[in-house]
């Protein structure tokens, strides 16, 4: 539970009671790879942490194009933000890529935490903050930066998506085709 408990503790907001609480709440799952862990179109009530494994979001175009925007490595937190926001259906679906080990609770449970326990009210505040300065680097990026450019922040930030993600999936992440990739990657070596 090492991945997990550093990313419990990289907020600075529990106590180590708060720790013991928290992960009193928590329930072990073993996936395999290809398991669908969040399904578009549905409400998804729990909060998930990965201890060992890698996840992709995506969602299916109007085409049919699986359109990978975000990928979660150990210690990350795997939910469905309307669901988790708004208790809506999300719009995006969460497919495990490896064999995974991760921890879950119950958004119920996190809510109770948040509302009776201001140590997890400032865990919960600093996990959501956290995730949206990720989805606006992610956002300028895209907006800002070419292709190559962005190959280069996957390469210098997240270096082992190279060695555990296809390809084609990492293609999609960054917007492009594989072909590409292909020829970004030729011209970096």
């Amino acid at each position: 539970m090492e991945n997990i408990l550093q990313r419990i503790k990289a907020f600075n907001t529990l106590s180590d009671h708060g720790i013991e609480k928290f992960l009193a709440l928590l329930t072990e799952v073993k996936l395999p790879k290809g398991h669908i862990l969040i399904e578009a179109g549905k409400i998804d009530h729990q909060l998930y942490l990965i201890e060992k494994g890698i996840v992709r979001a995506f969602s299916i175009t109007a085409t049919q194009y699986e359109h990978t925007f975000w990928f979660g490595l150990e210690g990350d937190a795997v939910f469905s933000y309307n669901s988790y926001v708004k208790n809506q259906p999300g719009y995006e679906s969460v497919e495990l890529l490896e064999n995974s080990l991760l921890y879950k609770i119950s958004l119920s449970d996190l809510q109770q935490l948040y509302n009776t326990d201001i140590e997890f009210a400032n865990w919960g505040r600093k996990l959501v903050e956290h995730e949206v300065v990720r989805l606006e680097e992610r956002f300028i990026s895209h907006q800002f930066k070419t292709a190559s450019e962005r190959y280069k922040d996957l390469l210098h930030n997240s270096p082992d998506l190279l060695q555990r993600v296809q390809l084609s999936l990492l293609a999609s992440y960054l917007g492009i085709t594989p072909v590409s990739l292909s020829r970004i990657r030729a011209e970096i070596r």
